[in-house]
């Protein structure tokens, strides 16, 4: 996952995606060749970044006229509770990645801080009943937690550890479910073709005092990951 032309692509699709955040739905990106002269990366790695942002749904490509950012998403918020049941099987966690990054500027404005403070990056691979299940990206501020372990994070409930270890209590998250399709890395590590169905879970959480202390990017695989709400109908459901 580390070769330098993956990790390339990365950083453009992760500037990318900042350009987006700073831009209005249907708005109209600078061209590829604007694109490889800002960001100092060739054509080819702009255009397959933007290739698998089209796939996630964040960018619209228009023959002869461009990308454009994706309009505006149709957002239904569900009341839920952290305090969920475990899902079904055996889980446990690999540990794949465990480093310390630059905030950024998109994830320094979602974890409120300055976009040069460290985050504690790590990438856990979930496998369910011996088989691959997902791919969770995780950072948290080294403000929050100067002193997490690749132990920390490599079994076990993350949040158990933050409070039981760290003193961080997790208290509230926001958190969204789209679907997408597998890159490259993701396949291989999901042990699925490339471009299968996916559920992508971004996830915000904050602590007791309203912190946020962890951003988190998680893909499923669609093909053996289900979601069952039990809903509540009151007089003025529509």
């Amino acid at each position: 996952m580390r070769d330098g032309v993956g990790m390339r692509r990365g950083e453009v699709r992760e500037r990318l995606r900042e350009l987006i955040d700073a831009v209005a739905p249907g708005d109209a990106l600078p061209s590829e060749r604007d694109l490889s002269a800002d960001l100092g990366a060739s054509r080819p790695t702009i255009r397959a970044a933007i290739e698998e942002l089209a796939r996630e749904g964040l960018l619209v490509r228009r023959h002869g006229r461009g990308t454009f950012t994706n309009p505006r998403k149709i957002s239904q918020e569900v009341p839920s509770t952290a305090d969920l049941p475990p899902a079904e099987g055996e889980w446990v966690s690999e540990l794949l990645e465990f480093e310390v990054v630059p905030a950024g500027s998109r994830l320094g404005r979602r974890l409120e801080v300055p976009a040069e403070d460290g985050l504690i990056r790590f990438l856990r691979r979930r496998v369910v009943d011996g088989q691959p299940m997902a791919i969770e990206e995780i950072r948290l501020p080294q403000t929050v937690v100067p002193n997490l372990t690749r132990e920390d994070v490599s079994a076990g409930s993350l949040y158990h550890r933050l409070r039981d270890r760290h003193g961080v209590v997790p208290a509230d998250a926001l958190q969204t479910t789209e679907p997408t399709v597998t890159d490259a890395t993701e396949s291989r590590l999901l042990g699925v073709p490339l471009y299968s169905p996916a559920l992508v879970f971004e996830r915000t959480t904050r602590d007791t005092g309203g912190r946020p202390i962890e951003y988190s990017r998680s893909v499923y695989r669609g093909d053996r990951y289900r979601i069952t709400q039990h809903l509540r109908f009151g007089p003025e459901s529509g």
